[in-house]
């Protein structure tokens, strides 16, 4: 298995973990639930460790891709640079979370109020995820260009019927 194989497999784990803990926090806070907090912590920090591996293995697989025809280094490139960005994101909202985690075991009053801010910035983790997929999904998928959406937006729909 390839760098790239590991990549594309990998990269879903953030977007997905960002999603899905911030849906647990969410519903931890809203029934004030410490075991469902620690849920959602534990969810959240294992999106972190899928970002630096997602993150780890995008160097490999910029080596294979760039050999393609028809790949413009410059989406790669911004896809690298965003990437960054997201990953430091994802490892602050790891060490968030542990924090969290460490409230809760030590019955710290501030615990629910950390949960708010942890909820907010998990979030905010998950909207650069997603656009860190989205930039890596314009390096391969012609159909997220803008070349390509200016064409399709040039196509008259009104004549064809079906």
């Amino acid at each position: 298995m390839s760098p790239a194989h590991i990549h594309l497999l990998i990269t879903h784990l953030p977007i997905f973990g960002a999603f899905i803990g911030s849906l647990v926090l969410t519903y931890a806070i809203i029934i004030k639930s410490n075991d469902t907090k620690i849920a959602a912590y534990g969810v959240l920090i294992l999106s972190t460790f899928g970002a630096g591996i997602a993150f780890l293995t995008g160097e490999g697989t910029e080596e294979i891709v760039e050999e393609i025809p028809g790949i413009v280094d410059s989406a790669i490139k911004t896809h690298e640079n965003f990437a960054l960005i997201a990953l430091i994101g994802l490892l602050l909202l790891g060490l968030l979370s542990i924090i969290g985690l460490l409230a809760i075991i030590n019955k710290s009053n501030t615990s629910n109020k950390l949960a708010y801010g942890i909820l907010i910035f998990a979030i905010t983790c998950f909207g650069l995820v997603v656009y860190t997929g989205y930039l890596g999904g314009k390096i391969r998928h012609t159909e997220l260009s803008d070349s390509f959406s200016e064409k399709v937006n040039q196509l008259d729909f009104k004549t064809s019927r079906i």
